[in-house]
């Protein structure tokens, strides 16, 4: 799912960081890596190596290299969280009328997905999901319990929607809001592969035309 990328950070000796910046820096070259060649690739050595650290300093952040993996997805789901958070509000702030705010809202999503792969390098919950085998239980958890979360945004506010505009069709709005995890995993594999950077934002623009359909009959 999404994330916007950090912007860059000027580079801080390694004898003048403080703790939280180490880990910090830990977890961008993590993601980075992860997103590049997946996560069964990626070293902690190459990790110490491009933060400028020991191994020792890298397990005073993280016990073993299943730590860092979710640190890493915790902190992907906390960013997109309110990411979207934020989004969704100004959307909100500009209309009250739950169907009208919505497409709003993902106007305001798909523009932010034109700057692919700047303001979208890649989504840590499908690299997961593709190795899932490597992960622990709590890290699978945390990966299902993240979609699920986007399942639940989503479908609160489809309800909100349901209330004052019946569906003219039949949907299930458990289906529709998974639609939004699906097209933006699609758009984002789609887009790389044939190199269109426009493939995302169409998708959701088409997802905003087919709520339309779904609410308004046009």
């Amino acid at each position: 799912m999404l994330e916007t990328r950090p912007q860059a950070q000027p580079e801080v000796p390694a004898q003048s960081r403080r703790g939280g910046d180490t880990r910090d820096l830990l977890l961008d070259c993590a993601e980075k890596a992860v997103l590049s060649k997946g996560f069964a690739a990626t070293s902690i050595d190459e990790l110490i190596s491009a933060v400028g650290i020991t191994k020792s300093g890298f397990f005073y952040h993280f016990k073993d290299k299943g730590a860092l993996a979710e640190a890493l997805l915790q902190r992907h789901l906390d960013r997109e969280e309110t990411l979207l958070d934020e989004l969704f509000q100004r959307a909100d702030e500009l209309n009250e009328d739950p169907l009208h705010g919505f497409l709003v809202g993902l106007k305001f999503f798909a523009e932010m997905m034109t700057d692919l792969p700047e303001a979208h390098p890649g989504c840590l919950v499908a690299a997961y999901t593709y190795q899932d085998q490597l992960f622990n239980k709590e890290v699978s958890d945390l990966n299902r319990a993240g979609v699920l979360r986007w399942r639940r945004r989503f479908r609160e506010r489809l309800d909100l929607i349901a209330e004052r505009y019946p569906p003219r069709m039949d949907v299930d709005l458990d289906d529709l809001a998974d639609m939004v995890s699906a097209l933006v995993e699609g758009g984002i594999t789609i887009s790389k592969v044939v190199r269109e950077k426009e493939v995302l934002p169409r998708q959701v623009l088409l997802y905003r035309e087919f709520l339309r359909a779904t609410f308004l009959g046009i």
